[in-house]
């Protein structure tokens, strides 16, 4: 009975029998057999059976059955095995039954050896320990995660369960060992206990996500996309956009939310100017959310106090404040752990596990900005108090009164931000959800295993539309109420004030795939049967719809591999396709007829919004025992970096907030991103290709101090990590390859900034600031993207040093573009980025975009990109004088600077970004004033030279005075 009862996927508590279990037909071509007549009878049988609800809902069924509250809930992957075992690794579970006990016990407690009863449950990426068959807030959980190759000794891959030896040979048991966690288990035969440790074994490596062993790049998480599973993705460029974004999504959230960042502001707004958007406050939206029931998690990285100063005590306390459901973690605890050098530097949100937000921003003070980079805002308009933000003067040293300005908003620019965000629908956001709980989890059981007053994380529970539905309309129709009542009950149970005493661990979703056993997709996905959804879309928005339909239907690969050819070989295939269908090629102007979505971004936004498109999707990581508690370490993002560099054809362009990496035999840097660049520039060299490697870094560290204080030693230690990289020694690219391709070395790479300028008040000073770069995206042959949290650095690479997570996105739809002035299939996803990006950075207009559609053709790179760079660099030199610039090259020099500027200024910024009343000029041998508003005009958006020559004759690195000098290198790389 129990094998027909697992062949349909029903919710168990409550049910109408008509829904309890799939309609069982004889085989197409086949007479009525008694077979089938007998199967047929069996299914009447269990229908009577199940729909008499005081029988069902017994413990003595659940237990004969083999059944939990959590068997039949899709979203958590199939059924695969449960049934009470025994653990003694839990604290004490009151129950009121003990049948182990014998009546002695009253007295001696003879039979006390701390092993007590529990439900296991076994899904495909985790195992959950129940009091019971009817709690479905799991005592505990152990979630799958890449296992080591083998167990040091020779042994071969490690299992994640195996049987063990008891003395007492009436014992039966096995271990489960996974990540940085063993747990001892006891069934009641050895019969059993080899049934458990294979299903286990068998769970943890079964396709497609196969948890316990690595994926591509030595990821935890598949490739997702390579069906129309509904992988999805959309860019979005500066924080106006993200922010919009993400308010939005949070708004629609009705289950639950999961935060993590490196610093979280509870005043932020989400949407400017702030005055009129007083309830897009962080906090005010969190409230509204947390009072309608919704569960939020928050996880924040605990920062060293004497080393940083944002202050996430003072963040958790408002926090926690605003409602019970609002639950915040704080992690790691640096004593306890030993871990004082590194950080938790991902930033992510994750909304009812169906849409998530990953990529550089944090939700803090200072990301909000747009594509116009503003230095300015008086009165505060835009930027209230402290988000008027400036690192390079000044870091607040308290968070009290947030609403209070840090700088004179009429002697002080702002710093600009330029970031990179993203967002994902489908089976990556589950799997950012996953990798998520993971963390979480992690950071309960050492921040308080036992302790009552800390909050217990719960599952959510989503109620979703059984597969088989989708057979018959009518029965659809029906129980589309019953799943209506369901949620209803839910969510007010949900709503309930939740007891500090409680702590459910969270469960983490199954991402959708396909079903490998039958070749089908899985009815927990995007779509059921006969094309029915699953379940009714909780955020079904879409930030910014294309017009543009895709070219050619999505064409499945046979594999995920990491081999560019292939990828190539698919690009032909769907060309193919659009020729041989007669499909009319979208026009080239798609770019232009992006139109907004409902619940949209204002309509200047246009050009930082990306369409959204389904793609092919990787989540990437870097974490290990410290910061994911994993049982190996994790570099995925480091290794995607290095494949994808040296597999490119014909560009690279990115973006990142920090460049220090290491070329072959570099015994100090580890990573290898600037070896593989190096690599793939030599290879272009030597076969006469057209190849092009564009970098854009923030111009300087983002960090308080003049570059010739006392107390910057921190900006000139990275600084010269950065130039160790660039330009300076035998470490560098630069200096390798000039060398060898001399004067040609940037017909293939070269390095750039930005900078922005303005007025501070209506008749006020004249600033600029530099624009600081703080994206981590990299786009290759304008058809893959690789963006995250994780900067190009040991420290966001390594996997052993800071957490990080990010996604490769490699796109399906396509749109005819060019690429060294021949036809090519551009993916609709990384070109519409690098569109916005460059479009962006020189000031190009929406009918202008034509002029950058090639980025390798010389008209593009050295007549447009090169060119505004060389000329807006000169002209910021020449209106400010500003710093850094390639004509200071000692700290004698840069007082120098410092001192006559000041002096005939009388005030300045720390970098020289105030600009005289009158530029003087020289005009038939008189000297002519000038308004340098008038010469700033001839500025072209952002982009200007990286200066490869700033204090070239320095040293930079710490000395044995400054305190720096103690710390470790590996602080700055």
């Amino acid at each position: 009975m129990r094998e027909v009862l697992e062949t349909g996927d029903f919710l168990f508590r409550d049910v109408p029998s008509s829904a309890a279990l799939p309609m069982i037909r004889p085989a197409l071509g086949r007479q009525n057999s008694i077979s089938d007549r007998a199967k047929t009878a069996m299914q009447g049988y269990l229908n009577h059976f199940l729909g008499n609800l005081d029988i069902v809902n017994s413990r003595e069924v659940c237990k004969f059955m083999g059944v939990s509250k959590l068997s039949f809930c899709p979203e958590y992957g199939s059924k695969l095995k449960e049934e009470y075992v025994l653990v003694k690794h839990l604290a004490n579970i009151p129950n009121e039954e003990n049948d182990r006990k014998c009546s002695t016990c009253l007295w001696f407690n003879c039979c006390n050896d701390n092993w007590q009863k529990v439900w296991a449950v076994l899904k495909p990426g985790f195992i959950a320990l129940l009091k019971d068959p009817y709690d479905a807030e799991p005592l505990d959980i152990i979630v799958f995660d890449v296992l080591p190759p083998s167990d040091g000794n020779g042994e071969g891959r490690v299992f994640l369960a195996k049987e063990t030896n008891e003395h007492n040979p009436l014992r039966h048991s096995f271990l489960v060992s996974c990540g940085s966690r063993s747990i001892t288990i006891r069934s009641r035969n050895k019969t059993k206990v080899r049934d458990w440790v294979a299903a286990i074994n068998d769970a943890g490596l079964r396709p497609p996500e196969g948890w316990c062993y690595p994926h591509r790049f030595g990821s935890f998480a598949p490739p997702r996309g390579l069906t129309d599973d509904g992988s999805q993705a959309q860019w979005f460029v500066d924080g106006r956009a993200a922010f919009e974004a993400i308010a939005l999504a949070i708004e629609g959230a009705k289950s639950e939310i999961f935060m993590c960042g490196w610093w979280l502001c509870p005043e932020l707004y989400l949407r400017r100017p702030f005055q009129a958007h007083a309830s897009s406050r962080l906090d005010s939206l969190l409230e509204a959310k947390a009072k309608q029931g919704v569960q939020i998690y928050i996880l924040m990285y605990k920062e060293l106090a004497l080393a940083l100063k944002i202050n996430s005590v003072y963040s958790k306390k408002k926090l926690v404040a605003i409602h019970e459901n609002v639950r915040v973690l704080r992690f790691p605890d640096h004593f306890s752990s030993g871990v004082y050098l590194w950080s938790h530097h991902e930033k992510l949100v994750i909304v009812d596990n169906d849409v998530c937000f990953i990529g550089g921003l944090d939700l803090c003070f200072g990301r909000y900005d747009s594509c116009e980079h503003k230095v300015g805002d008086d009165p505060a308009t835009f930027w209230p108090g402290k988000d008027y933000y400036n690192p390079r003067e000044s870091e607040p040293n308290s968070w009290e009164d947030t609403m209070k300005d840090e700088l004179d908003r009429k002697l002080y620019p702002r710093m600009p931000w330029h970031d990179v965000h993203c967002a994902l629908w489908g089976p990556p956001c589950r799997d950012v959800a996953r990798h998520f709980v993971q963390r979480w989890n992690y950071a309960k059981r050492n921040k308080a295993p036992n302790e009552q007053a800390f909050p217990l994380l719960m599952p959510q529970q989503h109620m979703v539309i059984p597969h088989y539905m989708g057979n018959n309309r009518e029965l659809e129709a029906e129980n589309l109420t019953v799943l209506d009542t369901h949620q209803v009950i839910n969510r007010e149970n949900s709503s309930s004030s939740v007891s500090s005493e409680d702590i459910p661990l969270l469960i983490p979703q199954e991402a959708d795939g396909l079903d490998v056993s039958n070749g089908q997709l899985k009815m927990n996905g995007s779509n059921g049967l006969h094309g029915q959804p699953s379940r009714p879309s909780r955020v079904s928005f879409s930030f910014m719809k294309p017009k543009v339909e895709p070219l050619a239907p999505d064409m499945p690969m046979r594999g995920f591999v990491d081999e560019r050819h292939v990828l190539n070989r698919e690009r032909e295939l769907v060309s193919d396709v659009v020729t041989r269908s007669g499909m009319k090629a979208s026009d080239k102007e798609w770019w232009e007829t992006q139109e907004r979505g409902n619940l949209v971004v204002s309509a200047d936004e246009s050009g930082q919004v990306g369409p959204r498109v389904g793609c092919r999707c990787q989540v990437l990581r870097s974490v290990s025992q410290w910061s994911a508690g994993t049982s190996q370490v994790e570099e995925s993002i480091h290794k995607a970096y290095c494949s994808l560099i040296e597999k490119a054809e014909h560009f690279v362009y990115i973006e990142n907030q920090f460049f220090i990496s290491g070329l072959s035999g570099d015994e100090i840097i580890r990573n290898r991103v600037l070896e593989s660049l190096h690599r793939r520039i030599m290879r272009a060299y030597h076969e006469k290709q057209h190849f092009r490697v564009i970098i854009v870094l923030p111009v300087l560290p983002g960090f308080q101090g003049g570059l010739d204080d006392v107390g910057a030693a921190s900006v000139r230690a990275i600084m010269h990590w950065q130039y160790r990289t660039i330009s300076r020694g035998n470490s560098s690219i630069l200096h390798n390859l000039s060398d060898l391709l001399g004067p040609k070395v940037h017909d293939y790479i070269s390095f750039y900034g930005l900078r922005s300028y303005g007025r501070l008040s209506d008749d006020g000073l004249v600033a600029s600031s530099p624009v600081y770069v703080h994206s981590k995206v990299m786009i290759v042959d304008d058809n893959t993207v690789l963006v995250g949290s994780a900067n190009i650095n040991d420290r966001s690479l390594l996997g052993l040093r800071d957490s990080e997570i990010g996604v490769l996105i490699e796109d399906k739809e396509v749109v005819e573009s060019s690429m060294g002035g021949s036809p090519w299939k551009a993916g609709k996803f990384a070109l519409s980025l690098r569109l916005s990006l460059w479009s962006e950075h020189l000031g190009l207009q929406s009918t202008e975009i034509k002029k950058i559609a090639d980025p390798i053709i010389d008209s593009t790179y050295k007549d447009i990109w090169m060119a505004t760079a060389k000329t807006n660099t000169a002209i910021y030199l020449d209106v400010f004088s500003c710093i850094p610039n390639d004509l200071i090259h000692s700290r004698a020099s840069l007082r120098q600077c410092v001192s006559e500027r000041k002096g005939k200024l009388g005030h300045t910024t720390i970098d020289l970004g105030i600009a005289p009343k009158n530029l003087e000029s020289y005009e038939d041998g008189n000297v002519k004033g000038i308004d340098p508003m008038d010469r700033l005009a001839a500025v072209k958006g952002h982009l200007v030279s990286f200066p490869t020559e700033f204090m070239l004759k320095e040293d930079l690195r710490p000395m044995f005075k400054e305190s720096e000098y103690y710390a470790s290198p590996q602080v700055f790389h």
